[in-house]
């Protein structure tokens, strides 16, 4: 999920294994170690200089079960070594570390996995990617309150029970939340399932997942064989059925994933997207997970960048693309409330 949800839940584990020995400063260590894996975006530029093999990083090695077991071990170690000093003399101990850094290691790719991104969790045995697809990579009803529980403890002694109160409700609404949104989503997959059916769509398979900063919006992608079906759902539409569905082509010719570069693309969306020509030699890559908000060309997918052929490789120039308009904006609200 986004950087400061899990800052929140870093900070969370952070209290929770070592809040009563030191206080606030357990939360500040959390949230270090729950922003540890993200940095593999800036670890990805330093190892890879194409576009593509740096994207493909992105939720690999580093967001695995394997390196929180090896990360915890060693950055425990190298941050009680340098805590148990002076006054903080035994007042931890180097399992007290390991443990911190292992709970925000290990859930910060856990809570990924709920997302439509993917994570790499067996990397590097697998590259597998677990998408369970039911909450949004940014949704503040999961974010803000947590984060707020987090705030209030920071007030509290931290040996007083209050402070654990505080722990406990946070974790707790948070996922209870999490919950709704599993059940949400099986709903939603009746929803769809049975509207193919009803608008006569033979589909191989199809996906669905929440819209960007809700779980109310649902967005799904059916597969044929020589295209893909998408369209909206929301929890407040009139019927429990998609009423429109936009046909894409699918456009895989123009690239074969023969090509490693392509089939890296192609396994980053789990097959989900199309290409578009542009002028000159370059293709738009759309990753059809992520949906257009844009009502008159469904086609304009959110995540979408243009590649071209560099010798015998593909790469993904700088992203040029604008924020999206009022138009754009009032259409997702207003699929939102079901209009």
């Amino acid at each position: 999920m986004d950087s400061l949800t899990q800052i929140v839940l870093g900070a969370a584990c952070g209290e929770a294994v070592l809040g009563k020995k030191i206080g606030n400063k357990a939360l500040l260590f959390g949230a270090i170690g729950g922003t540890i894996p993200d940095l593999d975006v800036l670890v990805g530029r330093w190892i890879f200089n194409n576009e593509i093999d740096i994207m493909a990083f992105h939720r690999g090695f580093m967001h695995s079960i394997l390196f929180s077991v090896i990360a915890a071990f060693v950055f425990g170690w190298l941050i009680f070594k340098l805590y148990n000093s002076g006054k903080r003399k035994d007042s931890t101990t180097q399992k007290n570390w390991m443990w911190l850094f292992f709970w925000c290691l290990f859930t910060h790719p856990i809570l990924d996995c709920f997302t439509p991104y993917g994570t790499q969790l067996f990397a590097p045995f697998s590259n597998y990617r677990v998408a369970i697809n039911n909450i949004s990579v940014v949704d503040p009803l999961y974010t803000i309150p947590f984060l707020i529980c987090m705030i209030v403890l920071m007030f509290f002694n931290r040996k007083t029970t209050r402070r654990h109160l505080w722990l406990k409700l946070g974790v707790g609404i948070s996922s209870v939340y999490m919950a709704f949104t599993l059940v949400n989503k099986v709903y939603i997959n009746s929803v769809y399932k049975a509207s193919l059916v009803e608008a006569g769509i033979n589909y191989n398979r199809f996906q669905t997942q929440p819209s960007i900063l809700n779980n109310v919006l649902w967005y799904g992608v059916a597969e044929t064989d020589s295209s893909y079906q998408v369209g909206f759902y929301s929890l407040f539409d009139a019927s429990n059925r998609v009423e429109l569905w936009n046909e894409l082509p699918k456009n895989h010719d123009l690239a074969p994933n023969s090509n490693g570069d392509i089939k890296t693309l192609a396994w980053f969306s789990n097959g989900y997207y199309n290409l578009i020509k542009n002028e000159g030699d370059t293709l738009r890559y759309n990753d059809l997970r992520y949906p257009s908000f844009d009502e008159k060309n469904p086609n304009n997918a959110v995540f979408s960048f243009t590649i071209k052929k560099e010798g015998e490789r593909w790469n993904a120039l700088p992203f040029d693309g604008k924020p999206p308009s009022s138009e754009n904006l009032n259409y997702f609200w207003n699929r939102i409330k079901g209009h």
